[in-house]
């Protein structure tokens, strides 16, 4: 890369995981090891549509194996390359790494924009697809597990899953192929929200470190701050909604690629998501004027900044321009290296991918163990936890009448107290614990060494420690 040119993503990610190594004792072969991709599967294969074969290429990468089943999501995007799935491959084992999720980094992705297709020709092309990777077990609950990504969701992975079954019918296992399924399909309640879910309380573990705080130049705590949300998709949508409804934020702009809503009183979150589903657009809402080149908003005054789409939009064009004293990097590699030496050069701090994103992959996690289980979480012990809690109450309330006392426990504290968690609050809790638990080990990285200067390189730091412990144990 030549100075003063924009990287690529995959230049980004090297170029972010050499700083990183820079300040470890790795020997060079095991350094070489972690950093290379172990294998990309391309395929191209072709489908009966509209009265004639149409091909398409398609990718799975391994980046690796120090654990397996490796996990990472499909993409479907016009603009899917190798070059890219591998470092979404391996962005993908530092994350599963650092929330401690045991698999190893995968990724995969194929040439089609699915607003082509209808969808009855998605499915034909999604199980032919998918019956290209699981005979070569690139799709297997194994070895290699799949999830949602960019262009996918719940249905295409229902498809897959069923493609695996007609072709292993006697793999008991065969539901935990692949994970970000529908609920009636093996899904997990909390899956579809993970990844925004996630992102927030990404926000509330920066927002409990004092020291971090300081660096962004931020006081109190998320209520009333202004937050610019930068693609409105499954993660920017859950992500601003969890924001706005339930910790205070105000979120001033919505971009999206055909332009930006900016209302610094805050937007209606559900209000914008009903119009773009309804109309396919963020024109014409009535409730905010539009800006055309969107972009600009990535520039606009606030506190917290969260790109949730595509990679590469801050970059060198933009850099110096980002007001935002704090970045949550809420879509993978968001942001350049280039642009990512700017901004911290500038004293923004950017809570990295690798971390603020995972809550999807943690989720997944947590699916794939209830598909291997196959029962449901909370249901050996809901009704337990509810009866011992109703003992307490009918004692403590027996108790007031005897004595006379004649106090009441509030309705509200009995409702809260007497339900016993379900699968969806058991998955939060997960969710929260995990994410908890990853900011504290990057944030002691962080503010305990002097030669580390930003989040992202003490997530890499952690993560790739982890990585080098596994082989090691393996003998390498």
């Amino acid at each position: 890369m030549n100075p003063g040119t924009e990287p690529s993503f995959r230049d980004s990610v090297d170029i972010m995981f050499n700083r990183a190594v820079a300040l470890m004792d790795l020997s060079p072969g095991l350094e070489e090891k972690i950093r290379v991709c172990n294998a990309t599967y391309t395929v191209r294969f072709g489908v009966r549509l509209r009265g004639g074969i149409q091909t398409f290429t398609g990718y799975r990468s391994v980046h690796s194996e120090h654990m397996e089943p490796v996990k990472g999501g499909i993409r479907y995007s016009p603009g899917v390359n190798q070059n890219e799935v591998e470092a979404l491959a391996a962005l993908m084992t530092y994350k599963c790494a650092l929330v401690e999720a045991p698999f190893g980094g995968s990724k995969g992705g194929l040439c089609i924009d699915p607003r082509d297709y209808d969808e009855h020709e998605l499915e034909l092309i999604t199980r032919r697809f998918a019956y290209e990777l699981i005979k070569r077990d690139m799709i297997n609950p194994a070895q290699n597990v799949p999830a949602p990504d960019m262009g996918t969701g719940e249905r295409e992975m229902a498809w897959i899953a069923d493609q695996y079954k007609r072709m292993n019918t006697t793999d008991i296992n065969g539901v935990a192929c692949v994970t970000g399924k529908p609920i009636n399909a093996g899904g997990i309640h909390g899956r579809t929200e993970a990844t925004g879910r996630g992102v927030q309380y990404a926000l509330h573990a920066f927002f409990r470190d004092t020291e971090g705080m300081e660096k962004a130049g931020l006081g109190g705590d998320l209520d009333g701050k202004r937050v610019v949300v930068q693609g409105l998709g499954n993660v920017g949508y859950h992500a601003a909604k969890f924001l706005s409804e339930e910790d205070g934020c105000k979120i001033t702009a919505i971009i999206e690629r055909d332009g930006a809503l900016f209302d610094d009183r805050g937007l209606d979150v559900e209000e914008v998501h009903r119009w773009i589903s309804m109309h396919g657009t963020i024109k014409g809402y009535p409730d905010a004027p539009l800006e055309e080149d969107g972009a600009k908003l990535l520039e606009a005054d606030c506190d917290i900044l969260i790109p949730a789409a595509l990679e590469g939009v801050i970059n060198l064009t933009n850099a110096h321009n980002i007001k935002a004293p704090l970045i949550v990097e809420a879509a993978n590699g968001p942001v350049t290296a280039g642009a990512d030496d700017i901004l911290r050069a500038k004293g923004v701090v950017i809570i990295p991918d690798m971390y603020a994103n995972a809550g999807g992959v943690t989720v997944s996690y947590f699916e794939w163990v209830k598909n291997l289980s196959h029962i449901r979480f909370g249901r050996m012990q809901r009704r337990n936890e509810e009866s011992r809690h109703q003992l307490l109450v009918d004692e403590l309330e027996r108790l007031s009448a005897d004595s006379g006392v004649g106090w009441q426990l509030s309705p509200n504290f009995k409702d809260k107290y007497l339900r016993g968690a379900g699968e969806l609050e058991l998955v939060r809790s997960g969710l929260y614990d995990t994410m908890s638990d990853a900011y504290r080990s990057m944030a002691e990285v962080w503010h305990s060494r002097d030669d580390v200067e930003d989040l992202r390189t003490a997530a890499y730091l952690v993560s790739i420690g982890k990585v080098a412990a596994s082989y090691r144990a393996k003998g390498l």
